[in-house]
């Protein structure tokens, strides 16, 4: 429950620290007194969002502090700071929380109920709602949200993976055409320079042999051997090298010479034995480099290098397209199963809330008739909805009638507003009861009714706060009067003449006049004082 409030620089509040008991707490106070600024603030904590119209003094910080004490023990200290920037910031037991958490863990603590909201109870997940905290769907709820949410990421990841096989499928054609064109050529690196001097040597080979028998020629001119002269030079030198030491240097000169020539010759005599003149050779070269050139040209490349390169990227891109296929078909399996997972179990939901409908009209139908609605009648049915959503696969109707079942149809088209107010009032009370929720806020529920509705409004309201804390904002008498803490909200000038929002505790005589003012007005009769200490006292207020 919310055991304290301190609000500070917040609209016409500038400083405000309240503490509040269990059980039912009624606020009251004149149009414009500042009711909804407090309901405002303590938005602030609920996690709303914040703008500049939140300060009476743009100079100082805007802080909202609340703290709620549960029956289990646990306590919670939830702290809004807004700077004049507007920048905020959120706290959890003076440990800083997003406001997002802040929001989540407010919600389990504390519920507003705001004037219109009634008409939450045309909005369908508002109703699917009602029937899963009644029927306590809660772990098939979220085992089925987990399979939705795998479902509807899995869909992602197949229409991704589609769209890229689509794109993949445009160009396969013309890629697997350029792929069988480089295989077709069996390229091999390096191969264009080999063919290149392959090609020289072929379209030169008869000069070349002609050139390589003439040099062996000149080693042999007019059938005398160079080779054979330098050995008979180099046999007469040292022949004479016993008589004169300088002749057995330069026989040994000459020796070398002669064995230098005599390789020369076979070498040459090797090379040309390998030459051959070889039109249809030199044919095959030349084709097989105008292949290549074209290849190199066609797909813009500077060298068989690139070709080859161009080849096994081509071939890659074709393997990943045939892997990408088998990839989306395993995704489409798995699809399947998630998407059979999550309609078993909005199937379990379904039949969760079907059981739960005709609990669930009979104790709201009780609770309605009780509010001065005898012959109204209320029927909540399933029925399947257009799609699977996140909430299943159902529609909740609320059916009613004012008098009786003859006239059931949609809530929204057939309850006027005091009525609405009483559904929703009791729907409030029903919901309470099987949350377990500690505190439960009233902001005017009882616009549009008034009298005898207004006294059982009350009077239910009551009994929900025997169970839990209940704040009833309300200008209504007869709901004012009921037994329970009041509080009244004030508005009063200072010296600067700048209004000022407060909110105290009244009880005595203070808490008659109260609620005689709003029996009659800002005249205080007799009769008005009178009858306001009947309500309380009937009510069973001391």
């Amino acid at each position: 429950m919310l055991t304290r409030l301190s609000i500070s620089n917040y609209a016409l509040i500038s400083s405000l620290d309240i503490t509040f008991p269990d059980g039912l707490i009624i606020i009251t106070g004149e149009t414009g007194a500042g009711k909804s600024i407090l309901l405002g603030a303590l938005s602030l904590i609920l996690g709303k969002r914040a703008d500049a119209s939140v300060f009476s003094d743009n100079t100082r910080n805007c802080v909202v502090e609340a703290e709620f004490h549960e029956k289990s023990g646990e306590e919670y200290i939830l702290r809004r700071v807004i700077t004049p920037a507007g920048r905020s910031r959120s706290f959890l037991n003076d440990e800083p929380v997003s406001l997002a958490d802040l929001a989540a863990i407010s919600s389990r603590i504390v519920d507003i109920h705001e004037q219109h909201q009634h008409l939450l109870l045309t909005d369908p997940d508002f109703r699917l709602g009602v029937i899963d905290h009644f029927a306590g769907t809660a772990p098939v709820l979220e085992e089925y949200r987990k399979a939705y949410s795998g479902y509807e990421a899995k869909e992602r990841e197949v229409r991704s993976l589609e769209k890229a096989v689509a794109e993949a499928e445009r160009d396969a054609e013309y890629r697997r055409f350029q792929l069988d064109r480089l295989l077709e050529a069996r390229l091999v690196s390096g191969e264009l320079e080999a063919l290149e001097t392959e090609q020289k040597a072929l379209a030169h080979a008869g000069e070349i042999r002609e050139g390589l028998e003439a040099a062996c020629s000149a080693l042999n001119p007019q059938d005398l051997s160079v080779v054979r002269l330098l050995r008979d030079a180099a046999s007469r030198l040292s022949k004479y090298a016993d008589y004169d030491s300088r002749m057995r240097p330069l026989a040994e000169r000459l020796e070398s010479c002669r064995i230098e020539v005599s390789d020369i010759e076979r070498e040459l005599e090797d090379i040309a034995s390998c030459i051959t003149v070889s039109p249809g050779r030199l044919e095959a070269v030349e084709e097989r480099m105008s292949l290549i050139y074209s290849l190199q040209r066609k797909y813009g490349c500077s060298g068989e290098k690139e070709l080859i390169e161009l080849r096994d990227s081509l071939a890659a891109s074709i393997d990943g397209a045939e892997e990408q296929q088998e990839r989306l078909e395993e995704l489409r399996k798995e699809l399947a199963s998630l998407d059979s997972a999550r309609k078993d179990l909005a199937g379990k939901l379904s039949e969760l809330r079907r059981g739960a409908c005709g609990a669930l009209s009979a104790e709201l139908q009780s609770d309605i008739r009780s509010l001065e609605m005898p012959h109204a009648v209320f029927r909540a049915a399933v029925s399947p909805g257009d799609r699977l959503t996140a909430s299943g696969g159902d529609r909740l109707d609320f059916l009613f009638s004012a008098n009786g079942p003859d006239a059931l149809r949609d809530i929204s088209k057939v309850a006027s507003g005091g009525e609405l107010s009483r559904v929703m009032l009791s729907l409030k009370g029903l919901l309470a009861r099987y949350t377990s929720l500690p505190t439960m806020i009233f902001d005017e529920i009882d616009t549009g009714v008034s009298g005898r509705i207004a006294d059982k409004m009350g009077d239910m309201i009551g009994r929900m706060g025997q169970s839990m804390q209940i704040f009833a904002i309300t200008h209504l008498p007869q709901i004012a009067s009921k037994r329970g803490t009041h509080y009244l909200v004030y508005k009063e000038f200072g010296a600067d003449g700048a209004a000022r929002t407060g909110i105290r505790r009244i009880e005595g005589q203070e808490r008659v006049e109260e609620v005689a003012r709003m029996l009659s007005g800002s005249e205080l009769t007799a009769a008005a004082l009178e009858n306001a200490r009947e309500l309380l006292s009937k009510a069973g207020n001391k």
